[in-house]
């Protein structure tokens, strides 16, 4: 049986995605960050995919203690990881710090990805063919670059932070993929499409009415995210594709900077900094 992680799973689209896996007979680990939520988005994947061999486990992505611990305990549980789906994401109004000394969203959104990643890789390859899916956003498009302030010391904004991060994953994908090439693991990028989820309940209060609006009218289901996710995760369509940013299940070229190689590495070599790994 094939085993699959999908973090950020306790809501949304990462919860969509389990229920998915599930039904399609995999072994699904699912990590949340709120106990009382992940057990209840456990007793609902359960109903839902009929299956039995989903589990939970916990981890807040903006603490590196944890995601070191989380990857020690699914080396523990998973003699095999066919698939990593990196989804956890955040938002935050107003500029704050983990207590790792790193700008919020930047750390859970692409350093959670990179550090869990790298802890589980061996595991993953091991397991090949295997996939490694990076869940990112058209909003890359917008996203810069400066490494002189990654964590906006100077100039914060909430879909500023957002879109850098979202440009962060996709660098991310494309430096992971060369480094895997020729192991039998797959990693691509997706935008899943505008979805309604609650990764925005960080966005100050004043949008919010404006956001449930949008919500009702624009976005997409989780559902129908979801499935996008679960296509470049399971699609036969895709073997051998890898280093990839897919909209609409189809590849599209992303942005200039995404496309980077020299930013990509540099990117690569100053997350190994800062969560203390050699590149």
């Amino acid at each position: 049986m094939k085993t699959a992680v999908v973090t950020g799973a306790s809501d949304g689209l990462g919860l969509e995605v389990a229920v998915a896996l599930g039904r399609a007979g995999m072994r699904v680990l699912m990590v949340g960050r709120n106990a009382a939520k992940t057990a209840a988005a456990l007793d609902q994947v359960r109903q839902r995919s009929g299956s039995k061999t989903v589990e939970s486990l916990l981890c807040d992505f903006a603490s590196q203690a944890e995601i070191r611990a989380l990857a020690a305990e699914l080396l523990a549980r998973a003699p095999r990881i066919d698939l990593l789906i990196n989804n956890a994401g955040t938002v935050n109004a107003k500029r704050r710090l983990t207590a790792d000394g790193i700008e919020h969203t930047f750390a859970v959104n692409l350093l959670g990805y990179y550090l869990l990643t790298r802890l589980l890789r061996d595991r993953i390859v091991a397991s090949a063919p295997a996939r490694i899916v990076v869940v990112a956003s058209g909003a890359h498009y917008y996203g810069t670059l400066d490494f002189d302030d990654l964590g906006f010391e100077r100039g914060y904004q909430i879909l500023r932070a957002y879109k850098r991060s979202k440009l962060c994953n996709v660098l991310f994908t494309r430096e992971l993929a060369q480094r895997l090439r020729g192991t039998g693991v797959s990693v691509n990028a997706l935008h899943p499409g505008d979805v309604a989820t609650n990764i925005w309940s960080g966005a100050p209060a004043w949008t919010r009415p404006i956001l449930a609006v949008i919500k009702r009218l624009v976005m997409m289901s989780p559902e129908e995210g979801g499935k996008r996710i679960t296509y470049v995760a399971t699609s036969p369509a895709i073997d051998g594709q890898t280093g990839l940013f897919f909209m609409k299940d189809r590849p599209v070229p992303p942005s200039p900077l995404a496309q980077d190689d020299a930013l990509a590495l540099r990117l690569w070599n100053e997350s190994a900094r800062l969560v203390h790994l050699a590149p």
